[in-house]
């Protein structure tokens, strides 16, 4: 008798992937389509649910379910996720009304941001949600949408988020994980792990907030609308789902106290699993994946995006890029680099922090840019990290996941924070973590799923190098923050 399948899915920023899994672990299949993200003005980042999140959704598992040796009759369930916390307007049908309004990459909502902050209190905020009013977090793009969409908020009844919409489509269900929940500041209690419903109603009157769940709870059944437009049968069993850094933690089962994950894609993202919650005020606290766990995390707001910038400006590609950067010393021959193309998020909660390139010569090439790019995003790891250890939390070990976890990159951030980086055997990313919650719904063990093959060892000699660029790179953003701040709004006033 064949063993059973387990689809996961995950919507990306720039791609969404998805795997079919065997319940012993073996991947089937993969699949991947790319898309792109609208920015219809300076600090917008959207997604269309319709032509992204639903299309890629069911294009991805029709894909899958082709594959040879996936069978839809052998799906025993379905896990999904994506990135957030987003915010996706729609009517009380669950029919979107505008396109998504993405993480926190998009920062139109400052102004709401401070008067929040203002009308709730900062510290009463951090006590009782975990993480600061930022551009993040949810209630304030409410807020923004109310504002200066009136129209589409007078018909807003729902909000989705990428992972809620798929288990929307797929069961009918209105339900959003507790994880997801509690990066809807100030609209989530963070120690009663519960809607924070008298500051809900003072931020969003009016909005039916979902039904709260786990990421890996099973929340419904595939219904036959959903049936006809994926190819899946009817009644296989879907999971809450959740966001995307959090289903990659449970991709390498980094979920236990101490662990930590690092996470390589368009963003670089952070996670350290606790025990109790923790607050930070630079950075973000949330519930885990699972009911007994908390978590702080850190995000920056480029990573992938600033090197795939590079490569799309230099007209090469990444294999070159690499190569070319491997044979430029540490320190990229004199150039150090900000990597805040796009605002940063933690530990700075910066919007209108910019890019900056300092030391350039007639000398210097896209080896050395490249190089300093890596290097930017390595320091920027070392500055949430420090955040990470003020806040208490405890790091026992590191996994590196996400797509620029196999190279150069690995060994430079290693270098750059002293520690060193385990590998797993797949950094397919979210979406086998989404089928690992699906399997473990139906009580399969997962455990050997994702072994650890390799680790990346701090390069000594690099190490010396970056522990002297790294308070130039610190000092380079608190000299220049004001001339960033002051071309940033001259931007923003065009």
């Amino acid at each position: 008798m064949s063993q059973p399948v387990f689809l996961g899915v995950d919507i990306g920023t720039g791609s969404s992937k998805g795997v079919a899994v065997r319940a012993d672990g073996r991947v089937l299949a993969r699949a991947t389509r790319p898309h792109r993200t609208a920015t219809p003005r300076p600090g917008w980042f959207e997604h269309d649910a319709e032509t992204v999140w639903w299309a890629d959704f069911t294009g991805i598992v029709r894909e899958l379910l082709a594959a040879d040796g996936v069978a839809a009759r052998a799906v025993a369930a379905v896990g999904v996720s994506g990135i957030g916390p987003c915010l996706l307007p729609a009517d009380a049908a669950g029919r979107p009304l505008r396109p998504a309004i993405l993480y926190g990459v998009d920062t139109r909502a400052t102004a709401e941001i401070a008067e929040l902050t203002a009308e709730l209190g900062a510290q009463e905020i951090l006590a009782r949600g975990g993480s600061p009013l930022t551009s993040q977090a949810v209630g304030p793009k409410l807020r923004w949408l109310a504002r200066h969409e009136p129209d589409v908020w007078r018909a807003t009844r729902r909000f989705f988020m990428a992972s809620s919409l798929l288990v929307h489509r797929l069961t009918g269900e209105y339900v959003l994980d507790h994880h997801s929940a509690g990066q809807c500041d100030p609209l989530y209690d963070l120690d009663a792990r519960r809607w924070n419903d008298t500051w809900a109603r003072q931020v969003a009157p009016g909005l039916e907030l979902p039904a709260l769940a786990w990421p890996g709870e099973v929340v419904g059944t595939v219904h036959p609308a959903a049936a006809a437009a994926t190819g899946l049968p009817e009644g296989v069993p879907v999971t809450a789902g959740t966001i995307d850094a959090w289903a990659e933690a449970a991709s390498v089962d980094a979920l236990a106290p101490g662990d930590t994950m690092v996470m390589y894609g368009s963003t670089m993202f952070l996670t350290v699993m606790g025990e109790r919650p923790m607050r930070h005020p630079a950075l973000w606290g949330t519930t885990g994946v699972r009911p007994d766990s908390y978590c702080l995390a850190a995000g920056m707001a480029t990573s992938g995006s600033l090197t795939d910038w590079l490569r799309e400006l230099t007209g090469s590609d990444f294999a070159t890029l690499l190569a070319e950067a491997e044979r430029v010393p540490p320190g990229s021959r004199g150039l150090l680099m900000l990597p805040y193309f796009a605002g940063e998020r933690t530990p700075l909660f910066d919007p209108r922090a910019r890019g900056t390139v300092i030391g350039l010569t007639l000398r210097h090439g896209r080896a050395e840019l490249y190089r300093a790019a890596l290097e930017a995003t390595a320091f920027g790891v070392r500055h949430n990290l420090e955040a990470f250890a003020d806040a208490g939390a405890r790091i026992d070990r590191l996994v590196a996941v996400g797509g620029g976890a196999r190279s150069l990159w690995t060994a430079i951030v290693s270098a750059a924070i002293g520690l060193p980086q385990q590998i797993p055997a797949e950094t397919v990313g979210a979406c086998l973590g989404d089928a690992a919650l699906a399997a473990q719904a139906l009580g399969v063990d997962t455990a050997g799923w994702n072994p650890i093959v390799a680790t990346v060892e701090p390069d000594e000699d690099w190490r010396a190098v970056y522990d002297r660029r790294y308070p130039l790179y610190r000092e380079l953003y608190e000299a220049t923050r004001s001339i960033s701040h002051a071309l940033a709004d001259e931007v923003t006033a065009e």
